[in-house]
């Protein structure tokens, strides 16, 4: 079938498996060219491997360091006539290329919150693999069934307090806007965020992958989080989703207790404001990302989520000293570049000047609209878009 884009808000409705085929090996071929990362991972599980810091954490662990690999995600494949998502398309393009290189990669797709799918993983790790070295937690998902209660939460995105007002872009059209959103109706609107995206399941899955013996001595897992800049504050780290987050890093020092007779470690990576599919959906957050790609393009210190990972990996993790370089709550900080003094005092000033008159010219919207697009495999100049295109794709190990 001929597979363009479609759009409803911030969501794209389509995928194509050529270009999100050639997103992954962009990606490979940008962590190749950086050479090997020394001492780096062996044996790798993904939790949340099929879009953003995920796939890139993969596509690192695999292509930097030789790793053979475990991806568990919640996508769907595609049917004649329906394309996948583009996180199916991902995965299916990554199990090829690192097949081809001669490496072990193998996917699981299903509700990694679920009892049933930490199990399927942990009886592929025993079967294959007998033992991880690291454990990386990147999902991101709206919604979460509680494995033990059957309890269904939806997370909520709001301020918390006093509403919020700020400007914020549709990305599409380039309309610069006041936006308010409405703080929390009761505590009920915190909780359930923290049940979906705070650190309870990470905690899970180091209790089972710990209790069923899968996990290497010395094994470290990292979960994600974002902080940014002042702005965006209400909305994001002192809002819902902000709570959830430091639930997150409260995590740490628990699943630490859990690791400790590995000789184990967790972290918390505080990454880089990027085009995301999640964090499209955050008002103010696209217009925030346009003007801070037009100022550290121009400082040449722009990153990619792959940028990000590889840095993750080679600079922080895995260190020729072993010294990994935290802040003082005991994060690592990739977001460094980002929250750079010079970097956020320019974006302060643009963002006081931005209207719908003068966007394209003192932001990267069009930059923006570029990697969303990226992320679902169009705009790629070596993809023709008009032609046919085989939109059932399968995953070889699944």
């Amino acid at each position: 079938m001929i597979i363009k884009p479609r759009t409803r808000g911030f969501i794209c409705l389509t995928s194509h498996p050529e270009g999100t085929a050639q997103n992954i090996k962009n990606q490979i071929a940008y962590v190749q060219s950086k050479g090997k990362i020394e001492n780096g991972p062996k044996k790798v599980l993904v939790i949340g491997a099929s879009t953003g810091f995920g796939i890139s954490s993969r596509i690192t662990a695999a292509f930097g360091s030789g790793a053979a690999t475990i991806g568990v995600f919640f996508e769907k494949p595609a049917a004649e006539g329906k394309p996948g998502t583009a996180g199916w398309y991902n995965s299916a393009a990554f199990e090829n290329e690192a097949h081809a290189a001669g490496l072990y990669a193998k996917s699981i797709n299903g509700d990694a919150f679920s009892d049933e799918i930490k199990k399927q993983t942990i009886d592929l790790i025993k079967q294959d693999l007998g033992q991880v070295d690291l454990v990386i937690y990147s999902l991101a998902s709206p919604r979460r069934t509680h494995p033990k209660t059957g309890v269904a939460y939806a997370s909520v995105l709001k301020p918390i307090g006093q509403p919020f007002t700020n400007k914020t872009v549709d990305f599409h059209t380039g309309v610069v806007s006041d936006i308010s959103i409405n703080p929390i109706d009761s505590q009920e609107d915190i909780d359930n965020t923290i049940a979906v995206m705070g650190g309870e399941d990470w905690k899970f899955w180091m209790e089972d992958l710990h209790n069923a013996g899968v996990l290497a001595d010395g094994v470290k897992t990292v979960a994600y989080s974002y902080i940014g800049p002042e702005l965006t504050f209400p909305i994001y780290r002192n809002g819902t989703i902000g709570q959830a987050k430091n639930d997150l890093e409260a995590t740490v020092p628990v699943i630490n207790s859990i690791l400790n007779d590995v000789n184990g470690i967790a972290y918390v990576s505080v990454n880089k404001a990027l085009v995301t599919q999640s964090s499209s959906a955050i008002p103010v957050v696209p217009l925030y990302i346009s003007l801070l790609y037009k100022v550290m393009k121009e400082k040449g210190i722009h990153e990619g989520t792959i940028e990000q990972m590889q840095r993750l990996f080679a600079e922080r993790l895995y260190t020729a000293d072993g010294n990994v370089l935290l802040d003082k709550e005991g994060r690592i900080r990739i977001d460094d570049l980002e929250m750079r003094e010079d970097v956020q005092s320019e974006v302060d000033k643009l963002w006081n000047q931005v209207t719908t008159e003068n966007i394209e010219q003192i932001s990267d919207i069009e930059g923006y609209r570029n990697d969303f697009f990226n992320l679902f495999g169009f705009n790629y100049d070596s993809i023709d878009y008009d032609a046919e295109t085989n939109e059932v794709v399968n995953i070889s190990s699944i």
